[in-house]
């Protein structure tokens, strides 16, 4: 009976696999939002500020709810940006939840709600050490159900529960703040829904 169970157990289990959503050559499986640059350049995706200066997004044509996502990001510039989760843009308005990656003492992994309650939480001043401004960086992010957490170069930065992250629903997107002079260089994005 036992052994029946444990068959039983391990047929239900969803087997989960981490899958790539940059190719490395093209913007295939994303939306371009706004007038800014989004471009691949040796094999790594890059953002960078256009001549109107203002918001930027790209986002995956796929939604995505409960997932693991692992990404490098190399900041050139001014390098303000994020990552959204479970997000929707009209225009270059964004509702949702963005995972700031951001220059120095500037909360990179904290989380920040656009158009709405602003931040949500801030990173501590002794963990903004973790984040290299001239090299890659490595980010984790996992989101199931309400909880939401991240980690910075294998550092654990926020670890959040909240019911409207938990109702939302929308893609994956990387940000290009306002402003102009920013570029961010992206690689190795993968993710694994669960």
């Amino acid at each position: 009976m036992l052994g029946v169970l444990l068959v039983s157990a391990a047929w239900v289990s969803p087997s989960f696999k981490k899958v790539s959503l940059f190719n490395g050559k093209d913007l295939s499986g994303w939306k371009v939002y706004g007038t800014e640059k989004w471009y691949v350049e040796n094999g790594e995706l890059v953002c960078e500020s256009g001549p109107d200066k203002q918001y930027g997004y790209l986002a995956t044509d796929k939604p995505y709810k409960d997932f693991d996502l692992t990404l490098e990001f190399k900041l050139e510039a001014n390098g303000n940006s994020g990552v959204f989760i479970r997000s929707t843009i009209e225009g270059t308005k964004v509702s949702g939840w963005q995972v700031e990656v951001a220059p120095p003492n500037h909360d990179t992994g904290g989380i920040y709600e656009s158009y709405g309650r602003g931040w949500l939480e801030k990173i501590p001043d002794e963990k903004e050490k973790y984040l290299k401004p001239t090299d890659w960086n490595k980010m984790r992010i996992r989101v199931k159900g309400d909880q939401v957490t991240t980690w910075l170069n294998g550092q654990q930065m926020v670890d959040l529960k909240d019911e409207k992250i938990g109702a939302g629903n929308g893609s994956i997107a990387l940000q290009i703040h306002d402003g102009g002079g920013i570029k961010v260089r992206w690689r190795k994005l993968m993710v694994e829904e669960i």
